[in-house]
């Protein structure tokens, strides 16, 4: 079985920077290359997640759409690399507790580090 934090770096931060792409682009009016600046990527990637040859294979709840769309609206409004790396944690931490990852990889744990983090 592979480690938590490998199968959300392979499967489910390709599709929340798909949808933070979208997110960008049709509420906040940003083009390819403003995402692909705010999200430290080219912009070649950005029209990849946006037509879903990226990040496609992840179907997220309504609930987690919607705090992806608050951390878009975030990165338009400021975006630091410590609001980036922060929110992408944050967006990380929400999959997880949401139960995304336990429902669709059989055998999956949660990150023991994330855990330890919401205890805090």
């Amino acid at each position: 079985m592979k480690p938590t934090c490998e199968i959300m770096v392979q499967k489910v931060l390709p599709a929340i920077r798909a949808e933070l792409a979208r997110s960008m682009m049709v509420d906040h009016g940003c083009t390819q290359q403003q995402v692909a600046d705010i999200l430290g990527l080219s912009r070649a990637a950005v029209s990849q997640y946006v037509s879903a040859k990226r990040g496609a294979e992840v179907g997220f709840s309504e609930e987690t759409i919607e705090e992806i769309k608050r951390f878009a609206t975030q990165l338009v409004n400021n975006s630091s690399d410590k609001v980036l790396t922060e929110g992408m944690c944050n967006v990380c931490k929400f999959v997880q507790r949401s139960g995304w990852l336990y429902k669709n990889v059989p055998g999956a744990e949660y990150c023991i580090l994330c855990k330890s983090d919401e205890e805090d």
